[in-house]
Formats: structure tokens, sequence, C-alpha cells
């Protein structure tokens, strides 16, 4: 979902009805954990989907993902951090052996607990936040 907003921003789906309508529909920055339907459903593995076109105007994006997701494979993540980095849309990602999917906010044992940690330090550093 994060990835769809991030990419169809331009084409509303309603006319403009007040000023409000009138405003960018283009988030600030994009936060996709464990990312899916991110590859085309072909025999090219790093192909990306054709309903997430990427392009300059994509905002800033932080990736995060767990290798051994069962749901979502790491693939997604690195087929999107790779069209990402094509056009030059500045783009973090993190990887992890461990988490699964669905890990969210709950305590576990694995690193990846900190990932809120991450995007709180990525969200100063693209300046949405003060440090």
């Amino acid at each position: 979902m994060v990835a769809a907003i991030s990419t169809n921003f331009a084409k509303r789906l309603y006319p403009a009805l007040d000023a409000a309508d009138k405003e960018t529909c283009r988030p600030d920055f994009g936060i996709a954990l464990y990312p899916g339907h991110m590859r085309e459903n072909t025999s090219k593995d790093f192909e990306l989907n054709p309903y997430i076109p990427v392009t300059k105007q994509t905002p800033p994006t932080f990736l995060l993902q767990a290798e051994d997701d069962p749901i979502d494979t790491v693939k997604n993540s690195l087929v999107y951090y790779g069209a990402l980095r094509k056009v030059g849309v500045p783009v973090e990602m993190h990887l992890y052996a461990h988490g699964g999917h669905g890990f969210g906010l709950r305590r576990t044992k694995f690193p990846i607990r900190g990932w809120a940690q991450l995007v709180e330090t990525w969200l100063a550093t693209i300046g949405m936040i003060s440090e």
C-alpha cells in the first residue's frame, strides 16, 4: 500500500470539490515494512510490478524487511530499492536475517525489534523531524 500511494499520487480518483482537493496528494515520505506485490508475475525475478510506477517524484522511502519473511520475500524490497535508486529517489533499506512477517512493534529476541528507532533517525536525516 505504501508503494502504491507513493507512486500513484498524481491521478485523482474524483473531481476537485474545494481548495483542499487542489493540494498535492504526494506523500512527503514512505515507510514500507515487508512490502509485497512489488514484482511482476513473470519469470523475471527482479522486474518491478507495472502498477508501481516509480519516478523521480516518488517520495524518499525507508524499506525494512526480514529475510526469513514467509509471506513477502525479500525480493520485493530488493526490486523496489533498485527501482528507486535507478531514478534517484533517496532510499534507505534495512534487511534483517530474522523477524518473519508482521513483526510490527512487538518485542522479539531479534535485532529487528529496533527498527522504529532507525525510522526516527531516518526521518531526522531527511528533515521531517528535528534531531
